[in-house]
């Protein structure tokens, strides 16, 4: 057979893979985050389709070098950039198992301790989301699957006639509800599920970038008072641009008086739940109705891990669960059906991507996240109280989570002015590949934009960075700023 390789012949391409990985991640503390910008190319491969393969062993040994010398090095402690983390290499063993075993997680039948893995890590992260009432969840591709999934449970519980019969079933038009600063998985759910985008009101937010509440509640009085019906409330605990995290006790209050459903996008700011010491950054988690988080953010998973849960067990099976004459319903001796994985989520064939995290929960415990959020929480501090003491930047949005947004501090600067000043500095500091920050919009307001999420960044990184972003501004914005004194 073509692709049945002998045991010696397995384990020699094994090793070989294993060496580059060990490599690779042996680097990672000091390794640029990509190629200086006068050697990158972005030009498509133009190799023929292959009729006839080549050796194993030489394909494998150039593409691991051609990733690792041409590649964009999101592991990297250098960078600064999106919620990209590196992950965890018990984390990374687990995938390549799951890849090996490829279980298939539809069907409990098909999957046996696979599913029963993925229920135990659901049930982890529900409890300490601390809900004291019954709770269910499931594994996602990622934040927007989650997101697109709580709306359309929150969407089948207030209209359970619009998964059968559509939203033209509905009497009046259902609208939701988030902040200005929200992710834009939310637009797309809305528009997926037939809402329509602008059934989505975007609440301005406050100065700290949070969802203005006295905004969001005065909305929802117009939108009743205009014939609308509105359904659902989606908070952000960290916010894609600044790790902002709304009022959620506040909102909570809300949509219990406008008997509303409350969803949560954790995605990366839920996290903080595995902290004993920071967990009250999310006070008030437990009053929603669902939540999303994203391990392969804050948690320090390869991608791809989301996981949606909800109080409203009832809700998944609302939303979801349909039968097929090849999916027999399964039960035990003297007990109900038992539900398939595929009856509670978005997917049909779904890959194991619970294995990451509970391998490293098991090899790492829970207090290792507690000292990862602890530090990265205090890198974060440290780099914001930089900013502070500096005669050139300034702080454009309180420092909350490990994201820092930053900002020229020069009179009578206009935004046109401060924004190309921005991506001047950015293109400064991230021209020569070996470290990555970026511009982003907060309010607005131009930013510059910085966030400490690999678990190998430490103070020398971050002083780095300080040093590059000074002589940056000095170079791009104005001769006649101030010349710091002494190191950051």
């Amino acid at each position: 057979m073509p692709f049945d390789f002998d045991s010696e012949t397995r384990r020699r391409l094994g090793y070989r893979l294993i060496d580059c990985i060990d490599e690779y991640f042996s680097g990672l503390a000091q390794r640029p985050v990509q190629l200086p910008e006068e050697l990158r190319t972005f030009s498509d491969l133009n190799e023929p389709l292959p009729e006839i393969g080549e050796d194993a062993a030489t394909v494998l040994d150039q593409l691991c070098s051609d990733m690792v010398v041409e590649g964009f090095h999101v592991p990297s402690a250098n960078y600064f950039g999106l919620m990209n983390p590196t992950p965890t290499y018990m984390a990374v063993l687990a995938e390549a198992l799951v890849a090996a075993l490829n279980p298939q997680l539809a069907s409990l039948a098909r999957s046996q301790l696979a599913a029963r893995i993925e229920r135990e890590t659901v049930r982890w992260i529900g409890e300490r989301v601390g809900w004291d009432r019954p709770f269910d969840g499931t594994f996602t591709s990622g934040g927007n699957e989650a997101n697109f999934s709580a709306i359309a449970m929150a969407l089948a519980m207030r209209f359970p006639q619009s998964v059968e019969d559509g939203l033209a079933s509905c009497p009046t038009k259902p609208v939701l509800y988030t902040s200005a600063e929200a992710h834009h998985s939310l637009d797309k759910s809305a528009g997926l599920l037939g809402l329509g985008r602008k059934a989505l009101r975007r609440i301005p937010v406050t100065s700290a970038a949070q969802m203005d509440a006295a905004e969001l509640e005065k909305q929802i009085m117009q939108d009743k008072a205009a014939g609308f019906t509105p359904f659902c409330v989606v908070a952000t605990a960290g916010t894609t641009n600044s790790g902002a995290i709304d009022d959620l006790v506040k909102i909570a209050e809300i949509c219990e008086r406008h008997e509303l459903w409350l969803h949560l996008d954790g995605a990366y700011g839920a996290a903080a739940i595995f902290s004993d010491q920071h967990r009250d950054l999310v006070r008030g988690i437990e009053l929603a109705d669902s939540v999303t988080i994203d391990p392969h953010k804050w948690l320090a998973m390869p991608f791809a891990a989301g996981v949606v849960l909800t109080s409203h067990p009832e809700a998944l099976q609302q939303a979801f669960a349909t039968s097929t004459p090849y999916m027999p319903k399964r039960t035990t001796s003297g007990t109900a059906p038992l539900l398939d994985n595929f009856q509670v989520s978005t997917q049909w064939s779904r890959r194991m991507n619970s294995l990451k995290m509970w391998l490293t929960l098991q090899v790492h415990g829970r207090q290792a996240y507690e000292e990862l959020i602890d530090r990265q929480l205090k890198l974060a501090a440290f780099f914001a109280n930089w900013v502070r003491s500096s005669e050139l930047f300034e702080l454009a949005a309180p420092q909350v989570l490990p994201i820092v947004n930053f900002r020229v501090k020069r009179a009578g600067i206009t935004e046109e002015e401060r924004r190309a000043a921005h991506e001047a500095i950015v293109h400064e500091v991230t021209r020569d590949g070996r470290r990555w920050i970026s511009t982003t919009q907060v309010n607005g307001q131009s930013v510059i934009r910085m966030m400490v999420i690999s678990y190998l960044t430490a103070h020398r990184h971050l002083e780095d960075l300080m040093i590059a972003v000074t002589e940056a501004a000095k170079k791009h914005v104005d001769s006649s700023f101030k010349s710091q004194a002494g190191n950051p």
